[in-house]
Order: structure tokens, then sequence, then C-alpha cells
């Protein structure tokens, strides 16, 4: 926000957060990485992240289907869908991290060729803050 005068009002700004949209500072935006790949995959995708530096996610076992629509198990009474096994990566990454991480996981995860249905997705989301539990710490420190 300008004052009449034309100078800038800092106190308008709370640049501590993790993202600031006030144009005036060098805050950079955190991301929340979301990845849910192949579990074959994970191996492979976990080493070449913490080849970059990217060390730090959670990984759960998860089940879904999208595109590809689950297998039908005829082996019950009568057809049912099924949901396939996924893992699913969550990752926070700083700004300079994010590309990277998104490249990473797309060319490790995907399958060979062209890749298959079923592969995967990767969404990026903001993140408003991370609290560390046991010190406290806000923002980009606490990653």
């Amino acid at each position: 926000m300008l004052l009449a005068q034309g100078v800038l009002n800092t106190n308008f700004f709370n640049c501590n957060l993790l993202k600031c949209f006030c144009g005036y500072c060098d805050n950079s935006v955190v991301k929340y990485i979301i990845a849910v790949i192949r579990p074959e995959k994970l191996d492979v995708v976990k080493e070449e992240l913490r080849k970059i530096d990217v060390s730090r996610m959670t990984v759960s076992e998860v089940q879904g289907y999208g595109r590809q629509r689950g297998y039908i198990d005829e082996s019950v009474v009568g057809p049912s869908i099924r949901f396939v096994r996924k893992v699913k990566l969550e990752i926070a990454v700083n700004d300079e991290f994010v590309e990277p991480t998104i490249q990473t996981i797309l060319k490790y995860a995907k399958s060979e060729g062209e890749g298959r249905i079923g592969d995967g997705k990767i969404f990026v989301l903001p993140l408003e803050d991370v609290i560390r539990v046991r010190t406290g710490e806000r923002g980009r420190e606490a990653i």
C-alpha cells in the first residue's frame, strides 16, 4: 500500500509469511508438492530427490483410481471395481526447489517409453505456514 506522499507503508505488509504478495521484498514462495506415483517407482524417485537435496518428505500408501478406472475383480460375486495401490509423496519445498523437484519426479516416476496410464499425478499447492512442533519455528526455517 502506498501512502499519499508515495512512500511505502511497510507496516501494511507482513513479509515474514511463507508467501508474500507485496512485490517489495525478496521473500520466496513455499510450495507443498503432492505426488501420487506407482509403488515400484518410490525407491528410485526417493533416491533421485535426495541427489538434488530434497530429503524431507512424507510417504503414505494410498489407494484410488483416475483415468485407468481401477480394475475389475470378478473373483467375488459379481464384478466390482477395486482401487489401485499407489504411494503418495508429500514434500514442502522453498521456491528454488519447486521446479527441480517436479522435473525429478516426472523423469523417474514415468514408465519407460512414453509412459502409461496410471503413472501418477503431481499437485503443487501454495503453503500458508509451517510450524516445527519441537521448537515452534515458523516459515522457511521450519522446513
